[in-house]
């Protein structure tokens, strides 16, 4: 137990240094890019260390988040993908067609008519 407080005695500081030193560089980054591009691309006037940093910061909220949630995404490697390898050939094969006839009818009341017909597989 007591080597465990002894650990974090040492890395606490460490972790908190290592994090300004990060923020430090990134708004450092963005200042940088920002402060080259676009005044040059846009007209638009440079950028403060703080502002760029805010910058950074209100990227990291509107498209990052704060990393306490992983992004929900379709992943082969989790959940559907288990559930196929669970699969008989046959709920496999039924489970495709039902998929593509979902495409086709999606397909149909977007465009309004008939989906191209697919060619036959060379094997």
């Amino acid at each position: 137990m007591a080597g465990r407080f002894v650990k974090m005695l040492l890395i606490g500081p460490v972790a908190i240094l290592a994090f300004i030193l990060f923020v430090f560089i990134g708004g450092e980054i963005v200042l940088h890019l920002w402060n080259w591009l676009m005044p040059s691309l846009f007209g638009w006037h440079e950028l403060t260390f703080w502002q760029a940093l805010g910058l950074l910061a209100l990227c990291r909220v509107l498209f990052g988040g704060f990393g306490w949630h992983r992004a929900r995404g379709f992943r082969f490697g989790g959940g559907m993908g288990g559930r196929f390898s669970r699969m008989s050939p046959e709920e496999r094969d039924r489970f495709r067609q039902t998929v593509r006839d979902h495409c086709r009818q999606a397909v149909r009341d977007h465009l309004g008519g008939e989906p191209p017909t697919p060619k036959p597989e060379q094997p």
